[in-house]
């Protein structure tokens, strides 16, 4: 075994707990293609910057630190409703902070514009038929090389144009990125999540609470499913009760442990706790109802490797989560906390009814992607939002977005380069781990 294979193997079993001989689910799926090891493997994008395998130009390493995604990659944007459940209006925006941090912006950056061309590679080896997918992908058209280059550049353009006009008027951070404009690669999407939202047609057959919840007699429940819940025994029920009931907005009416979610998520408890009135009387009441996720939370993927970044990221991991999200959001969810329980660590978040997340076949098969420039389009609306986040961890000044734009524009090419040099090691990577779990 070479040094860097050693490496990955090492890394691996003391993120995960197994051996990639082990043959565990993540593992298996990760060795399948290179986008999908990438979303699975954050901490090693930051083991690399690290250790000086993946450097980028001074003058971005030089800019003022802000609040970060940490796990930035084209599936982690997506529709939901602002407030969590809460809310009905609709808004494209990150959806995944449990990696986020104080950091260099260019780190985020980065791992769009990686996640990019390895989307574009994943499609092409959908439409021949090498990934397990839906059937209705296969065979159909996969954005090439100039487009994926367009991508990355709209990405880019993008970003900086929302910086810029942060910096002109700081109260574009108090609008969120609605899109509505039926030509768009994302119109689908968001038409979807409208409808699953409270006051959507769908809500009560597609809403996350409907797929997850039993309605019979007036009493709400979990439905059956062991494939994703869990039922526990009654003296955790009662515990789960008893600690998390100051932090929710209702009675908690059950409870269940959740398998099986989040690719980074392995070896971490999770819980779903269903909130609402004693007695839902009628499908109306439905509303009020809201899941709200417990999860343990562990140390941020950059702060492995980099843990004096700031003071912030002293704070205990959920609490750190819990700040990002409400410095990167412009409504951030009404449940929102982070509780100490069990010795560990717990983030306590309302799940959204219309969280509509953008799988890669999505935005890089097609004609919609192919002829109509989706692709672009979608990188464009994802530099946007994630300029806007950034820009938001400093609202009493616009010192962020004046500096970052300029150094952005100077330095386009050297860090698209960088990055995808990455990429090729990204695939190399992705080789070694196939070869560790066939051994």
């Amino acid at each position: 075994m070479n040094k860097r294979c050693q490496f990955l193997s090492d890394y691996l079993e003391r993120i995960d707990g197994a051996k990639p001989q082990q043959r565990i689910a993540k593992h298996v799926k990760m060795a399948s293609d290179a986008f999908l090891f990438f979303r699975g493997s954050s901490q090693l994008f930051y083991a690399d910057i690290a250790s000086g395998k993946l450097t980028f130009p001074k003058a971005l390493k030089q800019l003022p630190n802000t609040a970060i995604m940490g796990d930035c990659h084209v599936s982690n944007f997506g529709f939901f409703t602002e407030e969590g459940s809460h809310g009905d209006n609709v808004i494209f925006a990150p959806n995944d902070f449990d990696d986020a941090c104080i950091g260099p912006a260019v780190w985020d950056i980065a791992r769009f514009i990686v996640s990019l061309k390895l989307a574009a590679n994943f499609g092409a080896k959908v439409t021949q038929g090498q990934l397990h997918t839906e059937a209705k992908y296969v065979y159909k058209s996969v954005v090439n090389q100039q487009q994926t280059t367009d991508a990355i550049h709209s990405f880019l353009a993008a970003y900086i144009q929302a910086c810029q006009s942060s910096a002109q008027d700081p109260k574009v951070l108090s609008k969120a990125q609605e899109l509505v404009d039926e030509n768009h690669i994302l119109y689908k999407p968001y038409l979807k999540a409208q409808k699953r939202s409270a006051g959507g047609i769908e809500f009560d057959i597609k809403s996350s609470l409907a797929k997850a919840t039993h309605w019979q007699n007036e009493k709400l429940t979990f439905k059956h499913r062991p494939d994703k819940f869990i039922r526990i025994e009654d003296t955790l029920y009662q515990e789960i009760v008893e600690n998390f009931s100051p932090y929710v907005d209702d009675t908690i009416l059950d409870v269940v442990a959740r398998q099986g979610a989040g690719t980074g998520s392995l070896n971490l408890a999770r819980y779903y706790l269903l909130v609402g009135p004693t007695k839902v009387v009628d499908k109306s009441d439905l509303a009020l109802c809201h899941i709200v996720e417990v999860k343990q939370q562990r140390p941020a993927a950059p702060l492995y490797h980099f843990n004096d970044l700031s003071a912030i990221n002293r704070l205990n991991p959920a609490h750190l989560t819990v700040q990002c999200q409400r410095r990167m959001q412009v409504n951030p969810d009404l449940v929102l906390d982070e509780v100490e329980w069990q010795n560990q660590f717990w983030l306590v978040r309302s799940r959204h009814h219309a969280k509509v997340g953008i799988s890669p076949e999505q935005i890089v098969l097609g004609k919609k992607a192919t002829e109509r420039q989706g692709f672009s389009q979608y990188a464009s609306a994802c530099g946007q939002a994630l300029a806007l986040s950034h820009c938001r961890n400093d609202r009493r000044s616009t010192r962020f977005e004046q500096s970052i734009w300029p150094a952005i524009e100077e330095y386009k090419q050297e860090l698209i380069d960088t990055c995808l040099a990455y990429v090729e090691q990204v695939e190399l990577d992705k080789k070694s781990l196939a070869g560790l779990v066939n051994s």
